[in-house]
């Protein structure tokens, strides 16, 4: 491009051609091209060519240059912080903590991975401490979803369709539970002598001695980065959501982060909408409403569903301006309150200031496209009101989490 043939500068085809088809032509997810065009944002625009004090961040450390003779510019260079801080990508200075964490969980698991998985004799504490964690896990989880009586007291109906996502989950958490006992069960007659130690065994007890989760379970299970013992309690309070849901009714909201496969309950409730008022579902989205605290939650909404468990990573909610805000130095996450997604036609969604604010289940925030189509860690896009433009979040880092990685 001869940028000097043009009167004003081409600024929007310049970020075009360099965040959508030079780079953002190799990155296939639509929100990192989105992180791509805010980067270059910061530096593709015309304030850096009529602004001599042009700053790229907020403390003025970092700028263009003047023109100068070779040796300005690496005496420039050496004149920049030797640590760079989080405002470099306009991020928030609590990224800096989130860093020093996975480096930290990184080398720790690093040195777990030098240890020996076992051999030799001496192994009897082990073997009992082994043991007795298997035994407390197998204690802690209820007996397996009777799902044929589930699916008589909550039968396929054409109006409601969280029978449905009810009686599948419990199909899915029912493979996942029995493969966690199996598993467990057979790990403890290894240690007694009564079946072969075999690699899968092996694997398992290396897992449980170190307090992560098998790879065994994590074949049937959904995504988690908590450690053993909080994937366990988190595990059986799915199990008492759900059950609770069979012995008591729908409930008047839902625990989003409960759920296996969220994209089955999110298109239950899309359903539920368009079949009420013969509405085609592919017209249909959602707009999000997050509640006050001090509400009643007894009853649902007359239209789409309450939901609730997640978090904010990256900013934090105020509850004093009912809008997305900076993060409380030194603290990491929020709790997001209760939210209301309404169903309706996409043409209807009023228009306000919002942030199109990514839910992953983990914090991870990267999964694989399963067989149906749907990322393994990605859920939806959500509209949160906001008094700041779009890009501010988007380089902030700023998503909702379906759960936390303790």
């Amino acid at each position: 491009m001869f940028l000097n043939q043009y009167e004003d500068l081409p600024v929007d085809a310049i970020s075009y051609l360099t965040g959508e088809c030079n780079y953002g032509g190799r990155v296939t997810d639509s929100h990192d091209r989105r992180v791509i065009i805010g980067i270059l944002e910061n530096y593709y625009n015309h304030d850096i060519v009529n602004d001599d004090n042009y700053k790229f961040s907020d403390s003025g450390d970092y700028y263009a240059p003047k023109d100068g003779e070779y040796d300005s510019y690496l005496e420039f260079i050496k004149g920049l912080p030797i640590l760079s801080k989080p405002e470099v990508f306009n991020m928030h200075s609590n990224a800096d903590i989130t860093k020093d964490q996975k480096e930290t969980n990184l080398l720790f698991d690093s040195i777990l991975l030098t240890e020996g998985t076992g051999g030799g004799g001496g192994g009897g504490d082990k073997d009992d401490i082994l043991y007795e964690v298997a035994e407390g896990v197998i204690t802690k989880l209820p007996k397996d979803f009777d799902t044929e009586a589930a699916l008589r007291k909550y039968p396929t109906e054409y109006k409601q369709s969280m029978n449905t996502v009810l009686v599948q989950e419990m199909g899915r958490f029912n493979v996942l539970t029995e493969c966690v006992r199996t598993s467990l069960i057979n790990l403890q007659k290894a240690i007694k002598g009564l079946v072969v130690m075999s690699q899968e065994l092996e694997d398992v007890s290396a897992a449980v001695v170190n307090g992560k989760i098998p790879g065994l379970w994590m074949g049937k299970s959904y995504p988690s980065l908590k450690p053993l013992g909080s994937y366990v309690n988190d595990l059986v309070m799915r199990l008492n959501f759900l059950q609770e849901w069979s012995d008591k009714g729908v409930p008047s909201f839902f625990w989003l982060s409960g759920f296996y496969f969220t994209q089955a309950f999110i298109t239950g409730v899309k359903q539920n909408y368009a079949r009420k008022y013969t509405i085609p579902i592919d017209t249909l989205s959602f707009d999000y409403e997050v509640m006050q605290e001090d509400q009643d939650y007894s009853k649902p909404p007359d239209d789409g569903a309450y939901v609730n468990g997640l978090f904010v990573d990256g900013a934090r909610w105020s509850r004093e301006k009912g809008v997305l805000a900076e993060s409380t130095p030194k603290v990491l996450f929020d709790t997001m309150p209760m939210i209301w997604m309404k169903p309706m036609k996409k043409v209807d969604i009023p228009e306000r200031p919002f942030y199109w604010c990514p839910v992953y289940k983990t914090s991870e925030r990267r999964g694989t496209l399963s067989t149906t189509g749907h990322s393994t860690n990605f859920v939806i896009d959500m509209r949160i009101a906001s008094d700041k433009p779009e890009m501010h979040w988007v380089l902030r880092g700023l998503a909702l989490l379906c759960q936390l990685d303790d």
